[in-house]
């Protein structure tokens, strides 16, 4: 009777628990790290130690989601070469550029992938403004970063975003909220994509 009670409770510990992750839900949330190194997430901190972890706004929920299948033959071109995952080069891309070809950061960063011109010449790239040149380009300078942090997807966007040299600084991503933002937002559109 009490296995019954105990498999009864989890499955619906389990139930409630996938309820409650398909309900579109819209607050902040907060983290706080204690002395333990334990991280805490809430969305009603009791204590000012907790800080901003995800703003309920983050990812427009209001705005549809849209993304281009202009370049997908390019992106496959690439996935396949540099075994990177299709919807996972198509998120990065929409993260970046909104598959605007011809975007430029305020940083300096071009095109589709956002290339850093110190990257575009790295990785010998003509021209950054051409989809082709630079999703090849971008997916392998990628690559790279998912070898160099043995396939740590969080680590390699990080790197992608603040540069390598920053990950390797903090041991982790850094504490950049832009690149915080970045990897949430990535992996976000790339959950949605598969």
């Amino acid at each position: 009777m009490e296995k019954l009670r105990q498999t009864t409770g989890l499955f619906l510990l389990w139930f409630l628990s996938a309820a409650w992750m398909a309900m579109p839900a819209f607050a902040d949330i907060y983290k706080y790290v204690d002395e333990n190194g334990i991280i805490h997430f809430t969305n009603a901190p009791t204590s000012s130690k907790y800080q901003v972890y995800v703003r309920d706004n983050f990812f427009l929920p209001n705005r549809p989601f849209q993304v281009s299948d202009k370049y997908d033959a390019y992106i496959r071109e690439a996935s396949k070469k540099y075994q990177v995952s299709f919807p996972l080069i198509k998120a990065i891309i929409q993260a970046e550029s909104s598959f605007n070809p011809r975007a430029v950061s305020r940083a300096g960063a071009l095109g589709l992938m956002q290339l850093m011109p110190a990257n575009v010449q790295l990785l010998k790239i003509r021209d950054p403004f051409d989809p082709w040149e630079n999703i090849m380009g971008g997916t392998r300078f990628f690559k790279n970063l998912l070898n160099r942090y043995d396939g740590r997807l969080s680590l390699a966007l990080a790197g992608y975003n603040a540069g390598p040299h920053r990950v390797d600084e903090y041991n982790g991503i850094p504490p950049f909220k832009e690149t915080q933002n970045y990897v949430r937002k990535v992996l976000h559109f790339y959950r949605m994509l598969k």
